[in-house]
């Protein structure tokens, strides 16, 4: 089988990450199926985005992605590819990942990722 397209990493103790992740898997079950894209589990292999730069702390606060070509994403850069690749949601990466929008949409994402964070390790989800 070939590399897949996008491979998403993710932290499965926050029960919101978990929750969102887990409802794209079901829209993408075909491309699942087909090892088009892949999610993992950050919290099963912690360095596996080193080579990157990018710590387990780094992933728990924030979606990674790398693609086919081995490139790194971030953040709302790997929400857009998501939904890109999610049938019925192109319309939501056009909206938000678009050149004007996506500074934007990087700014939200990033603030609702650290709230989201801080409210997880409040909760000891580690």
């Amino acid at each position: 089988m070939s590399k897949p397209l996008l491979t998403v990493w993710y932290n499965t103790r926050c029960p919101v990450c978990d929750g969102g992740i887990t409802r794209q898997k079901r829209r993408l079950i075909e491309a699942i199926k087909a090892g088009r894209i892949a999610f993992r589990d950050i919290n099963l292999e912690p360095a596996a985005l080193a080579g990157h730069g990018a710590s387990l702390e780094d992933i728990r606060r924030r979606l990674h992605a790398t693609d086919d070509q081995g490139r790194l994403l971030v953040g709302a850069d790997v929400a857009v590819a998501v939904w890109r690749a999610t049938p019925g949601e192109s319309w939501l990466a056009t909206l938000f990942g678009n050149p004007v929008a996506l500074p934007l949409t990087r700014f939200a994402y990033d603030r609702f990722a650290d709230l989201l964070y801080a409210w997880n390790r409040r909760k000891g989800r580690w």
